[in-house]
């Protein structure tokens, strides 16, 4: 039986290696079949087969028929399908539940430890990062307002300003509840004004008119700043870059604020 290798990629969405789904493929060609059948229909060395056979079995793919020879029996595909839901969605219970687990453990705060210290101890120039995407750029702002303390500087576009509060509305709501100051600027237009509203809950929100610009500082530690113009480059093509440097992060906050102070809270 000759299997096409996009059907292939598709069955290994179930979890498969290609093997198995060379295998499973080939029993529900037949509903019962033997291991050497299936060898030879699905073209897979029969040493490989009763191991593979085996994997499909406790995955809940297959049956094994109780008798001599012995045969093997194919799980519908909708039941199959129930079944890797179930598994994927134990599976992920399970890990979160770890992951919940080791939040609390002494485990946690060694390697915070480590982390800490190691940090301590790089040149800034090595804690640096370019950042790719628009997805991972909005990955790292919500880091930096979910590890801000004090303060949190965002100055954006006027489509900016609407994308970053539509992803990161909890973060910036968090951030504010724990006290943390966050100063936003940005071109208030008739386009971004509901968003602008909704942000005002969280932070002080001003207009920058005539100045492009895309950066973020919190704490006055660390930058995280785009290289391009949002309007002219695809989201997959953006790029910013992450840096840890007290000393130059608090040169541009000061610098912000000597703009920051003369703009307008636009209503």
């Amino acid at each position: 039986m000759i299997i096409g290798e996009e059907f292939l990629k598709e069955l290994k969405e179930f979890g498969l290696n290609s093997y198995e789904a060379k295998i499973w493929a080939a029993l529900l060609s037949r509903g019962v079949s033997t291991a050497g059948e299936l060898s030879d229909i699905a073209n897979v060395p029969r040493s490989r087969s009763y191991d593979i056979l085996e994997s499909l079995e406790k995955k809940g793919f297959i049956i094994m028929k109780i008798g001599k020879p012995i045969k093997y029996i194919a799980v519908s595909p909708e039941e199959v399908v129930d079944r890797v839901k179930k598994n994927v969605q134990t599976d992920a219970e399970s890990k979160i539940a770890a992951l919940k687990k080791l939040e609390d453990s002494d485990v946690l705060s060694e390697l915070n430890l480590l982390h800490n210290k190691g940090v301590d101890m790089v040149d800034p120039t090595d804690v640096t990062g370019a950042i790719k995407g628009q997805d991972n750029i909005h990955d790292q702002l919500g880091l930096m307002l979910k590890t801000a303390e004090e303060s949190l500087i965002v100055v954006t576009t006027e489509t900016g300003i609407v994308r970053k509060f539509t992803v990161l509305e909890r973060g910036f709501k968090k951030a504010a509840e724990r006290g943390v100051k966050i100063e936003v600027a940005a071109p208030i237009t008739d386009k971004n004004k509901d968003v602008v509203e909704k942000i005002r809950e969280y932070a002080t929100v001003k207009d920058l008119q005539h100045i492009n610009s895309r950066f973020c500082i919190a704490d006055g530690k660390e930058i995280l700043f785009m290289l391009m113009d949002d309007a002219e480059v695809h989201p997959m093509y953006d790029v910013g870059v992450w840096i840890n440097t007290p000393f130059f992060a608090e040169a541009l906050t000061q610098l912000f604020q000597m703009v920051w102070k003369d703009l307008k809270v636009k209503v």
